[in-house]
């Protein structure tokens, strides 16, 4: 008599011992080495627009300044994140900052 109900609570307390799913959450612009290393010197912001995509940021007090932020979380693991940060002069790309441009560099 009193198995019944004893099996009736491991049963339904069975599922609080799982884990639950957590998808893989991807945040920003995709932006790759071989990308990064089609930007050159001199490049106009609709040049470099159609290479890499829009900024994810575009800073209202600094116009020639644009970042491009991605990051990635494989479901509970550690978050990573790469960043990009483009700096024009007079609608002319002058410098590649960032993480991916460190890659761009060691891959040429």
């Amino acid at each position: 008599m009193f198995k019944f109900p004893a099996i009736l609570i491991m049963i339904l307390a069975l599922p609080a011992c799982v884990s639950t799913y957590r998808a893989d959450v991807q945040q920003g612009n995709v932006v790759t080495a071989e990308m990064v290393g089609a930007l050159k010197p001199g490049m106009t912001k609709r040049q470099v627009r159609y290479v890499l995509g829009s900024p994810l940021v575009t800073d209202p007090f600094h116009k020639d300044r644009w970042d491009y932020v991605y990051s990635f979380q494989k479901g509970s693991g550690k978050r990573s994140q790469q960043q990009l940060t483009l700096i024009f002069k007079d609608d002319a790309l002058v410098t590649i900052e960032g993480d991916l441009a460190q890659a761009a560099r060691a891959n040429p």
